[in-house]
């Protein structure tokens, strides 16, 4: 009677064996790292790619400004000076030869989805009812940093999807900063820093944005658009708390930025008295 039950169940309701089931595990596992491996180095693929495009760049780069042709010319090797004389940085090219910079995408767009529900995504998508018909417009936000103290954001907006991301890159660029980190206490001074030095707070919009110190290994406890930012800018540790209308990335990245520029801006206070 039990090889007739075995028989009349279908293929899906019988039970592996315990060897079988270990097959079945070991293929799944190297499934995943094989998708893994493939996720890994179309990073590296982009991220040369990049690099090629920046070298590039640089090679054909022909300085319009007094500044961009002393960089050029060896005689600028600082940043951090350039931005303490105050000196307009005018041209993208003198943050990618003075500093080795990272960058990435901000998700402030949502793809479409039945109720609303669409995945997020880079491009921002708007349009204008015109008589002609609907014009659609695309923008995008760029996060670009060292993960040594430097930090830019930047805004594009234009027709296409490819040219917003080169404008707000070209604009991160030309807007980077320079933050002060620091340690949990100050015992620590001796490692490298890996916090914010005290509590920052940061508004734009309705938004309020508030960064705490944290001790090693507790991680960027943030939203997932903030981490980029703190990331690039060389934070490892952080407690946060907002307020307001957090779903507007833009508004949140803005004040992001904001508490962050605060650490030198308090420094420079505390030097004049």
């Amino acid at each position: 009677m039990a090889e007739k039950e075995t028989k009349n169940k279908p293929k899906d309701m019988i039970e592996a064996t315990p060897e079988e089931s270990e097959e079945i595990e070991k293929v799944i596992e190297e499934d995943i790292v094989k998708k893994l491996s493939r996720e890994e180095a179309l990073k590296q693929k982009e991220k040369s790619r990049e690099a090629r495009q920046r070298e590039e760049s640089l090679e054909h780069w022909i300085p319009r400004t007094e500044l961009g042709r002393a960089v050029k010319a060896g005689k600028e090797k600082d940043f951090d000076k350039i931005l303490k004389q105050g000196r307009k940085i005018l041209e993208p090219e003198i943050a990618d030869t003075l500093l080795k910079l990272e960058s990435d995408m901000l998700s402030i767009g949502q793809a479409k989805g039945k109720f609303g529900g669409g995945k997020r995504r880079a491009w921002r998508q708007t349009q204008k009812k015109t008589q002609e018909g609907n014009i659609l417009t695309f923008s995008s936000m760029a996060v670009v940093g060292d993960k040594n103290g430097h930090i830019g954001l930047g805004y594009g907006k234009a027709k296409e999807t490819l040219p917003t991301r080169e404008k707000a890159l070209r604009q991160a660029k030309l807007n980077i900063i320079k933050i002060e980190r620091g340690f949990e206490s100050p015992e620590d001074s001796s490692t490298d820093p890996h916090t914010v030095p005290f509590t920052l707070e940061g508004k734009c919009g309705s938004c309020r944005l508030k960064l705490l110190p944290a001790p090693r290994g507790t991680g960027l406890v943030i939203g997932d658009q903030c981490k980029k930012i703190l990331s690039l800018a060389g934070i490892k540790d952080v407690y946060s708390k907002t307020i307001g209308n957090t779903r507007t990335t833009f508004n949140v990245a803005k004040a992001c930025i904001d508490a962050l520029s605060k650490t030198t801006t308090f420094k420079r206070a505390e030097a004049k008295r």
